[in-house]
């Protein structure tokens, strides 16, 4: 490809709804794949979701939207955030979700994604009987008052007229039932020669054709019109079934509020919450919903953060604290300088995540989707074989062969089959996500679910992160006055746990810090920057030592800190000790639990820090996990990437200098009070900062994969069994039609099960 081509190339996102089964994202992929200049197609199941990359030159869009709906789907380009899109299908479309309210509390969602209105809809197709896809305007209704619901009753009406109609005149009954078939596999044909022609021989549409018209010919009219009408019946199912497990991602962008009280001076007024900017401020009233991440500025109250993080114990937050868009105030007015735009902050964020989630799809989800494709046509295959080989080759009769062809047919779609990964993977990314636990992926999950090593940065995972200093010891004639202004001064602006410390101590003890300037981090050893005209060091003592910032005496007193499970920094400048400062960070209180969680589960638990051993053996020592010390980045790296050979290894960390350790590890997982490097380079997210939601997340993907083994048993199980049935005559379409349908929803109920699913509870 020359630059020129590429760079002509856009990246083109649209919602196709009315998809209920993995047979409507392959067919739908297939079909775009073969238009020219169509490159990456990516079709979400749940998120509803098309991406394509498209040389408009070659395909407009336009182009790609009438072969979609030609298909029988509707489609509408979708709108993106000011940075990213992260935009989820409607929740709402005009209707309201009575599930998504919270006592009266606004839920409303984003209002970011497309309307579908009269002028992009495409009703071709849709109303009639057959494979008829969800229309937005259904989603809040009553199955009866949907499209498919009405579908269902025509030809229930249909099928119930020509039984009537037999009773009271047997012999015109047979062309009642022949009139009943033909009226609803129609639509049914339509859609199977629209595919026929986009080069997509092998789909349930075609099959049920094949099916319904070869039971016409053979005498079966009865049962092929009692197959359409199940096969109708099968359609509602699964687009319930797969509507449940859609609710849940839709639930999460009702989570923000539609307005904010926007405080101007002295004065407030409604504004959409989409258009915050960062630097204002917005007045909650207790009982409102947070409209943008945030930092309170004035008031204390309760906020039930449970919506965003699922912890249900409401904290209470003050002056200087951050807070969710989407958490509950709930008891005091708080004004809350927005921190993060729309587009960033954290219900967008959990958004993005699961909008990019179905794309890094499993393995076992790849491997299925390869699998489908040679499924359906061997089934195919098989089925002509069993109508021509018995009666050419042993003189029975075609009607029986032809009859046991025609279900074989019908139990050769893979849908069930196709299914069965995404649903359990949307179910088990909804269940993390009301309990803070984000992953990115099916692939993340399945990776998770193997996980044998967990390794733990020490400061701000295992440990609060906040680090709080005990000692001040001067050298020489340096008083600890000017000790603490030298080290202030150093560290001025930087966000370091250590650092904040530092300038919180001086604060503390009324010191200003000195004026400096061309600060400049020494990688896993400490900093250095220009302090009141002249250099100065806050380092590590074995850096220092190396120096000439630190002497014999200094280093035994250094000593003496990090065996008492302190972290000692020293302050020094050109070969000249000014003193050592020690700090401690104390583990989190669920960190002790959390190893011992995962010690039962069979996982090896390790710290990498950048601290010395000692400091590192007191904390490792009261966790009960071994530890590796005194590392700098490229160590921790280099340690993943050795014990990676050996097993699956997890990663969590929240700090910058953790980047390049979260990527290496097989899943790399990052605290949620942690640095947006850490967030956006790592394969999952823990919102709440519990050490013990890493086994949860654990258990939660072993769960997941076990769902999947056992969806995979129940399609293929099911088809196995009534192949071998309809070969032998024991079972007839019907009962055919009822197995690939049964199959879908009893795995997508299956799959459902998940949303149930306590993580944090021990098995």
């Amino acid at each position: 490809m020359t630059m020129s081509e590429a760079a002509r190339e856009t990246s083109c996102d649209w919602t196709v709804t009315g998809m209920d089964c993995g047979s409507c994202a392959t067919k739908i992929k297939d079909a775009v794949a073969r238009l020219p200049g169509v490159s990456g197609v990516e079709v979400g199941i749940m998120t509803e979701r098309l991406r394509v990359t498209l040389d408009e030159a070659q395909t407009g869009r336009d182009k790609i939207e009438k072969t979609v709906r030609a298909l029988g789907y509707q489609i509408a380009p979708r709108a993106a955030g000011a940075k990213k899109d992260f935009v989820l299908p409607d929740a709402h479309d005009g209707h309201d979700d009575d599930h998504a309210t919270h006592e009266g509390h606004d839920h409303a969602g984003h209002d970011h994604g497309p309307k579908v209105t009269s002028a992009n809809r495409d009703d071709s197709g849709h109303g009639s009987p057959g494979h008829v896809h969800d229309d937005p305007a259904d989603r809040g209704k009553r199955w009866y008052q949907t499209a498919k619901g009405k579908l269902v009753i025509f030809t229930a009406l249909l099928l119930g007229a020509a039984w009537v109609i037999e009773y009271l005149a047997p012999e015109i009954g047979k062309w009642a039932f022949v009139a009943a078939c033909l009226v609803g596999v129609a639509p049914v044909a339509k859609r199977a020669f629209a595919a026929l022609r986009m080069g997509q021989p092998f789909t349930i549409e075609s099959l049920m054709t094949i099916a319904a018209i070869g039971a016409l010919f053979i005498n079966a009219a009865e049962e092929a019109a009692l197959v359409v009408f199940l096969f109708a019946v099968g359609e509602v199912l699964e687009g319930v079934a797969a509507g449940k497990a859609r609710d849940g991602i839709r639930a999460l962008a009702n989570l923000v509020p539609k307005t904010a009280q926007l405080v101007t001076g002295d004065t407030t007024r409604e504004v959409p919450a989409a258009s915050l900017t960062i630097g204002q401020t917005v007045l909650v009233r207790p009982g409102d919903r947070i409209p943008a991440d945030g930092e309170i500025l004035d008031g204390t109250s309760g906020v039930d953060e449970s919506p965003v993080t699922g912890e249900s114990v409401p904290k209470t937050r003050g002056p200087g604290d951050a807070v969710f868009a989407g958490a509950i105030n709930t008891e005091a007015a708080l004004r809350v300088k927005v921190t993060k735009g729309a587009e960033d902050n954290t219900i967008a964020r959990i958004i993005r995540l699961v909008e990019e989630a179905e794309e890094a799809r499993a393995p076992t989800e790849r491997f299925i989707d390869r699998f489908s494709r040679w499924y359906m046509p061997a089934i195919v295959a098989v089925a002509a074989l069993v109508v021509v080989v018995p009666p050419l080759a042993f003189g029975q009769p075609w009607d029986t062969w032809v009859y046991r062809g025609l279900a074989l047919l019908l139990i050769g779609c893979p849908c069930a089959l196709v299914i069965s990964v995404p649903a359990s993977i949307a179910s088990a990314m909804s269940t993390g996500a009301r309990r803070g636990l984000l992953m990115k992926g099916g692939a993340v999950i399945e990776a998770a679910a193997k996980v044998e090593v967990v390794t733990f940065d020490k400061t701000g995972t295992l440990t609060h992160g906040r680090p709080q200093v005990t000692d001040v010891v001067p050298f020489g004639a340096t008083t600890e006055a000017e000790l603490l202004a030298v080290a202030a001064g150093v560290e001025t602006g930087s966000s370091h746990p250590l650092a904040i410390a530092i300038l919180n101590k001086a604060k503390d003890a009324g010191v200003s810090a000195l004026p400096s300037q061309d600060a400049k981090a020494l990688m896993g050893k400490g900093v250095v920057a220009t302090v009141g005209g002249a250099v100065a060091y806050v380092s590590s003592p074995r850096y220092a030592m190396e120096h000439g910032g630190l002497d014999g005496i200094g280093l035994r007193q250094a000593t003496i800190f990090e065996e008492d499970g302190k972290t000692a920094v020293a302050v020094f400048r050109e070969k000249t000790p000014l003193g050592l400062i020690a700090m401690r960070d104390e583990p989190r209180a669920d960190a002790k639990d959390a190893v011992r969680q995962l010690t039962a589960m069979g996982v090896t638990s390790v710290i990498l820090t950048g601290d010395n051993p000692r400091t590192a053996a007191a904390i490792a020592g009261s966790l009960g996990l071994k530890f590796e010390a005194d590392m700098l980045p490229e160590d921790k790296l280099a340690y993943i990437r050795e014990i990676g050979t050996q097993g699956s290894v997890m990663m969590i960390g929240d700090g910058i200098n953790d980047a390049p350790a979260l990527k290496q590890a097989s899943v790399g997982v990052a605290m949620g009070s942690g640095t947006d490097v850490a967030l956006e380079t790592a394969d999952a997210a823990i919102l709440r900062d519990r050490v013990t939601d890493i086994p949860a997340t654990i258990r939660l993907s072993r769960a997941a994969m076990a769902n999947i083994r056992q969806n995979v048993t129940i399609a293929l199980g099911l088809k196995a069994v009534f192949l071998v049935t309809s070969v032998f005559g024991l079972t007839g379409l019907w009962i055919a039609i009822l197995a690939d349908t049964g199959a879908t929803v009893l795995v997508t109920l299956n799959a459902l099960r998940l949303l149930r699913f306590n993580p944090e509870r021990e098995a």
